[in-house]
Order: structure tokens, then sequence, then C-alpha cells
């Protein structure tokens, strides 16, 4: 089995084929399995820091981190996704690990806030992220605003 490699690229340093497949990995899984239409292309990505997986040259997980002032008045993460065949290898957790990690790395420690898809909620309190709002929908699927405090995340 070929092993997973992990980077981290600005919008400006991806390959075409690395875009290409960024793109087709969420559409596949938010519009496609998640039976969602909305505007998936929402003009973020270019001031995004891209954090992927690959094996085998394919992209198998990935999220990208939201400068602050673009989602959120916070730093955020979005668009969190492992491939339908990857989903019980661990990947979605040293995922979140190293992004949390790169986040500290390029903008230092601070707060950050995400949009998670509901049953999400148990998953993302384990990496100290707390709800802050009530649950509502979001493109037909119920979600909740989370935020990771630094000062009391067990990290």
């Amino acid at each position: 089995m070929n092993s997973i490699h992990w980077h981290t690229k600005a919008f400006e340093e991806l390959t075409l084929d690395e875009l290409y497949d960024i793109m087709q990995l969420r559409t596949d899984i938010f519009v496609v399995e998640q039976n969602c239409a909305y505007p998936e292309l929402d003009g973020k990505d270019k001031n995004c820091l891209h954090v992927f997986a690959t094996q085998g040259g394919k992209i198998v997980a990935y999220a990208r981190i939201v400068p602050p002032g673009l989602s959120y008045k916070e730093i955020s993460i979005g668009r969190v996704v492992v491939d339908a065949k990857h989903r019980k290898d661990g990947l979605g957790r040293i995922l979140i690990d190293l992004t949390l990690e790169k986040i500290e790395e390029e903008f230092g420690t601070q707060p950050i806030q995400i949009g998670a898809q509901t049953y999400l909620k148990k998953f993302y309190g384990s990496f100290g992220f707390e709800p802050v709002s009530e649950e509502y929908l979001e493109d037909g699927i119920p979600h909740v605003d989370m935020i990771r405090n630094p000062l009391t995340a067990n990290s």
C-alpha cells in the first residue's frame, strides 16, 4: 500500500492537477454524496492555505485554512473532507491535528471558528472546539458554529 504524504500549500503553489483533484474531491462529497446544491467555488480558495494528503498521487483528505475576516472574524477551518475509502483510517484526526499545528505556526495562537455539520460536533469537540450557536440549517444540512479558544482547548 502506498504511504500517505501530507502537504500545505498556498493557492498559487497548487499544481493544476492538485487544484482539479481538490475540487473534484470536495464536489464528490459535499455536492454529490451529501446531495446538496450549493456554491462550492465560493471565491475564498485563492486566499486560503490548503492542507491535504495524497496517496499514490490521489488526494485522499483535505481542509482549507481561511484567514480571519473571510468567513468569520476569527481564523477558520473549512471544507474538511476525507475520501470515502479512507474514512476509517484516522485521516480526519490527523488532518485536523496538522491543520491546527499549521494555524499556530503561520498565525500564532488565537481562537479558531468553524461551522461544523452537527453530526461532527463530538469529533470537533475532541480538539477543544465548543458550540457557540444553536443548530441551524446551511444548504439543508444541520450545522453548529464552534470556537476553539487556545487558552481553554486541550491540545
